[in-house]
């Protein structure tokens, strides 16, 4: 496969989705391809390492928004994403990523283990003798948890699933019209959700994200914007679950097919996150000339950095097509780096570190019931279904 080929199969939003081939092939091609005229694809792991500690890079904003798609903001989805701390560069970044960095201190992570534990030996006691463990495990676990730091009311967590499919599909490289319209109508029904939420919260407080979150606008709105207020907490709602589920189901579809044994769960859950990363891709900008692996980019360029590639680079991993959880040195880039490290990734690892051996110990048989099926995505990579039969079951 050519470079060319490879990137028309990652640009493709009806391709297979299967990417690894085309990753290899960039790989063949050094750590930084040129797409277009100040466009590049990224796949070298210390290229892409190296954006996300760049403080000169920049993330989605509004500025180049307005230069590249005069009418973004008639799309509430993608209106939300720039207005969330996942699109904005410093200090803005800075102001609002500290506002919510409280609920994720490694101190209240590690607070949650018993919860989550709890959560986790309710979640299997439930499961049916033969089904979906994305239906039944891998989404409804990670809403429970991402909900309750919120304060989200358990009644609703059903709703969120339908939502986030349709809102994520903007985080892709491609997208269709459909896509783009469902996620608009997401976006709208996220907001009127929230909307109602924050002005029951204002009316009787609770310990939790949303109320703190509102306290902080409604005490001073250049603290957070009622734009950014909204566009958080819909981004903390959704990318709570999404990346977590995706972590869960891929891991369990290793396990099926390497064997049911963990002897390690934080080196397991590592691996799995390398192997095949539930987020695949990031963006940054230049604001000025960089050199990145070994290329000088202008400035104003847009960097596609392909976060699954980077963990597959053969200059940094040993026989990196290959899933080893007994592998040494790993430090996958799954979760980005620099001032855009994902600041759920401990609770996200803690929720997998806990799944999968539990998952494994309590159903040591635990066989498939047929193909898994994936999701329709390249950049939010997991699966839609993995059904499964509960043989083997021990108390």
């Amino acid at each position: 496969m050519s470079a060319a080929q490879a990137v028309a199969v990652l640009l493709d939003p009806k391709a297979n989705h299967e990417p690894v081939a085309a990753y290899e092939a960039l790989h063949a091609h050094g750590p930084i391809v040129q797409v277009a005229d100040g466009y590049y694809f990224v796949s070298g792991y210390e290229a892409v390492a190296g954006v996300l500690r760049d403080p000169s890079t920049e993330a989605y904003d509004a500025r180049r928004l307005d230069q590249q798609w005069s009418d973004w903001r008639e799309n509430r989805a993608v209106e939300i994403f720039a207005d969330s701390m996942l699109r904005t560069n410093p200090p803005q970044h800075t102001r609002m990523r500290r506002l919510a960095a409280g609920v994720f201190t490694a101190r209240r992570v590690a607070a949650l283990r018993d919860v989550i534990t709890a959560q986790v030996e309710e979640a299997l006691d439930a499961l049916p003798p033969e089904g979906d463990l994305v239906t039944h495990l891998t989404y409804p676990l990670p809403i429970g948890v991402i909900t309750a730091l919120l304060g989200v009311p358990a009644e609703d967590r059903g709703r969120f699933r339908r939502l986030a499919e349709a809102l994520t599909a903007v985080l892709e490289v491609r997208w269709t019209a459909e896509d783009r319209r469902l996620a608009h109508e997401a976006a709208l029904e996220l907001e009127d959700y929230f909307t109602h939420l924050l002005a029951q919260r204002r009316a009787e407080p609770r310990e939790d994200l949303v109320t703190a979150l509102a306290a902080a606008h409604d005490a001073d709105g250049g603290q957070l914007t009622a734009a950014e207020l909204m566009a958080n907490l819909t981004l903390l709602l959704v990318a709570g679950f999404e990346t977590t589920t995706n972590l869960l189901s891929n891991g369990i579809v290793l396990m099926l097919e390497h064997g049911n044994k963990i002897d390690d769960p934080a080196a397991y859950v590592e691996e799995v996150l390398r192997f095949d990363s539930p987020v695949q891709l990031t963006e940054r900008y230049t604001s000025k000339k960089t050199l990145v692996g070994g290329v000088e980019v202008p400035a104003d360029a847009e960097l596609v950095l392909l976060l699954g590639a980077a963990n597959r680079d053969p200059a940094r991993f040993t026989d990196p097509g290959v899933f080893d959880p007994g592998r040494t040195g790993n430090a996958p880039l799954s979760f980005g780096a620099g001032a855009h490290y994902c600041l759920g990734a401990p609770l996200a690892r803690l929720e997998a570190q806990i799944t999968l051996p539990a998952l494994a110990r309590r159903f040591p048989g635990l066989t498939p019931q047929g193909k898994p099926v994936r999701r329709p995505r390249m950049n939010l990579r997991g699966w839609s279904s993995v059904p499964v039969t509960l043989e083997g079951s021990v108390d």
